[in-house]
């Protein structure tokens, strides 16, 4: 840490690479773990009545970094272990414990969970809203505090209501209300915060927050943004998200999802809130995911997607690119594209073959997709089971493959990373590192 000890947004750091002392980048920094230091407090009469007022006068000791390694599991680095933070990088002694993270009782998330948090100044008692607080190097260069917050005034807005309310910086001291559990607290500026992040990121970001936290993060998200990341948490998360949104906002979610997806989820709910939720769904949404849960889950037909590119034999080249660049395609979806008979909608017409995107670059765009086809390999049928499923990508090294039915109709597409999914483990999201891999103790004091 340069001289002066800067003071440094937490704001700045989410995302910076962590590296060691050979250079060697060991992961990104996703929060900070702070632990509120508060005095006992006073009462005080004010026009509602007397009430208890706690004042944070001491500023929170910043206990560590929450690291993401490349793995994507979360470990805590002690603050002991950072010998500096400087130009975009966090420096460490490169003694690392590689323990999952977990959050103790009395410790606090602060992107995760002082963001958009609705506070008090201590002078005027007006609400704020915090976007962002600060943090510093203590003379003795082994303890970090927060010291500063920067709040706005006026309603809940966030950084996406621009102009609503004058910002200021205020010492810790200034302002009460962090020690308080907040009902509908935002999640604007944590969303800020984390708007790079991939869905799967995302997704083990929202993992390691408290459900009640989870819930508020979700609720902000956009319907399609929610979906990409509920298709990336584990099953026990996804459920208590969907059970926390209205009927109406969850079924608009599912609908978002991939239809292979939304249908592993629904089959996890009761049987009465299933039905509820497809009665919600558009119809075509709903046909497609009952017609996915009618087969057997670890089977061609459980693991397809109703969703992939089909084309009819008389398009061309140039229709199949402008169809492949949609960027809400997945790369092995978009790895080759489907040829059939009309109707071209699952479950098509007669099913003719395939043309895989490295064909389409080679050939001139007025070239029909019909002259293009590739029937030399036998489609999958729906009830293959995952271990034949898993033998023939490996055998003719496929990212994708079609199910057929009994009739020659094109039902969907299986995709390698939908395999990889039901042959990992179930809880390969939360599976430990080999103890004997750790190095040093990095654990918290």
């Amino acid at each position: 840490m340069a001289a002066g000890f800067p003071r440094i947004f937490v704001s700045h750091l989410s995302g910076i690479a962590v590296f060691d002392p050979n250079g060697d980048q060991v992961g990104r920094v996703r929060d900070l773990v702070a632990i509120l230091r508060l005095q006992e407090g006073h009462t005080e009469r004010t026009p509602e009545g007397t009430r208890w007022r706690t004042v944070a006068d001491r500023p929170p000791r910043v206990l560590g970094l929450v690291v993401e390694l490349g793995t994507r599991r979360h470990v805590f680095l002690p603050m002991t272990r950072v010998t500096g933070i400087e130009s975009g990088q966090v420096l460490t002694t490169g003694v690392l414990n590689v323990r999952r993270f977990e959050r103790r009782p009395t410790e606090r998330l602060v992107v995760g969970e002082l963001l958009d948090r609705r506070v008090r100044l201590v002078e005027t008692d007006e609400e704020v809203t915090v976007l962002d607080v600060s943090v510093r190097q203590l003379p003795t260069r082994r303890d970090w505090e927060i010291d500063k917050v920067f709040v706005r005034k006026g309603p809940r807005g966030g950084r996406f209501r621009r102009g609503r309310g004058e910002t200021l910086t205020v010492e810790w001291s200034a302002v009460t209300g962090f020690a308080l559990d907040e009902e509908g607290q935002g999640a604007e500026n944590l969303l800020a915060t984390f708007e790079r992040l991939r869905p799967a990121d995302l997704a083990n970001v929202l993992h390691h927050l408290s459900a009640k936290r989870r819930a508020e993060v979700a609720a902000a998200l956009d319907d399609e943004r929610l979906a990409d990341v509920l298709e990336e948490l584990p099953e026990d998360d996804q459920i208590e998200i969907l059970g926390k949104l209205k009927d109406e906002r969850a079924a608009d979610v599912l609908e978002a999802m991939d239809p292979d997806d939304a249908a592993d989820l629904l089959g996890e709910l009761p049987e009465d809130e299933k039905e509820r939720l497809l009665a919600l769904m558009r119809p075509s949404d709903a046909a497609d995911v009952r017609r996915l849960m009618s087969y057997e889950e670890r089977t061609a037909g459980g693991l397809m997607t109703t969703e992939p590119v089909v084309l009819t034999p008389d398009a061309t080249v140039a229709d199949a690119l402008a169809r492949v660049r949609n960027p809400d395609l997945s790369p092995a979806l978009a790895a080759q594209v489907y040829v059939c008979r009309p109707p071209d909608e699952t479950p098509t017409g007669t099913y003719l073959g395939t043309v895989h995107f490295q064909r389409l670059l080679r050939d001139p765009p007025f070239t029909l997709v019909g002259s293009l086809l590739r029937d030399d390999l036998q489609a999958l049928a729906p009830d293959t089971a995952l271990p034949d499923v898993a033998g023939f990508f490996a055998t003719y090294d496929m990212v994708a493959a079609p199910v057929v039915d009994d009739g020659g109709s094109l039902l969907g597409a299986v995709t390698v990373d939908d395999v990889l999914d039901h042959l990992l483990p179930e809880d390969w999201r939360e599976a430990e590192f080999d103890p004997e891999r750790e190095v040093g103790d990095g654990l918290r004091p």
